[in-house]
């Protein structure tokens, strides 16, 4: 489109994906074949279709399809496939000067695509990469220079994604159950995403989306290749309902690699229950929504086998369980050697710490540390423990002489890390940090209706 036809006023919209313009996108009906040119293409280029094409092959930098906004208040732009080579984020950009009043962007079944819209009023982005082989439906309203609000609508589609692995996810805990506010969302991904492909660990972290209700401040952290967790800034909100999704289905995250379907979670949050045990007092207080329900007298680790410090989440509960020695490197002819049947044990690490009933401890309960790493206390007292608990509810260890609970490789010890140091592990953290709504990303569907 010539400069001289932008300057009697017409306008034109296209249809962007990240951030290099590069020609991608199938040829419309009745085009010549020579009007379509592709230039080298990387992961997150950009499609721009354009109505007089690239001249000269290379980067285009008009347009390739327009929807030309001039007298008429309702235009439509012919539907068009954005090919496989553009695998970033949707951009609606308008090239000449207007704004974009209103912008509503919607998959095949009506359901809007969040987005977000620059502060000159001129693009709108997507959230994150749309699923390859989709249909959608952008309706826009713009205020022109030549005259408006006028309505458009742009009809498109994404290539197919080529045959191949596809990357799922498995989100834990498991679907419908109700746990403590201090239960991480965790994500296994079915291939590893290395460290050193930011560009990928961002595809799969926009992808993955966690929405609370009441809604919370929080971010994924990656722990591994093929592992992440999401957390909120502070606790969950008592009596929340969490809502979790994957949208990577179609989406390109690397390579031949792409994205495939994954159930989604939802789970609720009960009260806020909290055991405090302070190991220098050697007692535990526990905490109902900030009420104190009982202090109890315990005993913990003595030196050997000091109890660790910090912030724990319940892992599970077991009624009885066999405790023996061996399995945390005592011998069978060492004289600190145990096994014991214990009864209700509450599971705080995977390595074998309980709360758990010790009658045979029970004259040092209150007043000296006596185990091999556990906190022990009466039998009434952990029965009643392990009735008030549940899976994800907090666990704290104050005043004590061990070592620090470690953040992932022996329970859930997320919560030991700060929010900066948890924010450095998310692939986004420069474009989260400082953020207050890094979980739920830009909202679905329209910016500012004028019409």
């Amino acid at each position: 489109m010539s400069s001289r036809r932008y300057a009697r006023g017409w306008g034109a919209l296209s249809l962007a994906v990240g951030a290099v313009l590069v020609s991608t996108a199938a040829q419309s009906p009745g085009r010549d074949s020579e009007d379509e040119r592709r230039a080298p293409a990387a992961r997150g280029s950009t499609a721009v279709v354009s109505v007089d094409g690239c001249a000269g092959g290379g980067l285009c930098t008009a347009p390739r399809h327009a929807v030309v906004l001039g007298g008429d208040r309702v235009l439509t732009g012919r539907p068009f496939t954005l090919g496989p080579e553009a695998s970033g984020r949707v951009e609606l950009a308008l090239r000449t000067p207007g704004a974009l009043a209103d912008v509503n962007v919607t998959d095949r079944r009506g359901h809007r695509i969040a987005g977000t819209q620059s502060a000159d009023r001129t693009r709108w982005t997507s959230a994150a990469p749309l699923p390859a082989g989709a249909r959608y439906a952008a309706r826009l309203v713009v205020d022109g220079a030549a005259g408006g609000p006028h309505r458009a609508r742009l009809d498109f589609r994404t290539a197919p994604a080529p045959a191949g692995e596809r990357l799922t996810v498995a989100f834990g805990p498991e679907h419908g159950g109700t746990y403590g506010v201090g239960m991480p969302v965790t994500a296994e991904l079915s291939h590893p995403v290395p460290a050193d492909d930011p560009a990928a660990r961002r595809v799969v972290e926009r992808a993955l989306d966690v929405r609370a209700e009441p809604h919370v401040e929080g971010a994924w952290h990656w722990v591994d290749p093929t592992t992440l967790h999401y957390r909120p800034r502070s606790y969950w909100p008592a009596r929340a309902t969490v809502h979790v999704r994957s949208g990577l289905d179609g989406a390109h995250i690397a390579g031949g690699l792409y994205g495939g379907p994954s159930r989604p979670l939802s789970f609720t949050t009960g009260p806020v229950i909290e055991a405090v045990t302070d190991v220098s007092a050697h007692e535990m207080t526990v905490f109902r929504d900030g009420e104190l329900l009982r202090t109890l007298p315990v005993t913990t680790g003595k030196a050997g086998y000091r109890t660790r410090g910090g912030i724990k989440v319940v892992l599970g509960k077991e009624p009885l369980v066999r405790m023996r020695g061996d399995s945390i490197g005592i011998t069978r002819a060492s004289k600190e050697f145990y096994d014991l049947k214990v009864r209700w044990a509450t599971r705080v690490t995977w390595s074998g710490e309980y709360l758990h009933a010790a009658p045979w401890s029970l004259d040092s309960q209150g007043s000296e540390d006596v185990s091999h790493g556990c906190t022990g206390m009466s039998t009434e007292d952990a029965a009643w423990l392990f009735r008030t608990v549940r899976e994800g509810d907090l666990v704290r260890v104050v005043n004590g002489y061990g070592q620090p609970m470690t953040p992932f490789d022996n329970g859930f010890g997320d919560w030991n890390l700060s929010w900066p140091e948890w924010l450095r592990g998310s692939a986004l953290a420069t474009e989260t940090a400082g953020t207050a709504d890094v979980d739920s990303g830009p909202t679905a569907g329209a910016l500012s209706p004028t019409l």
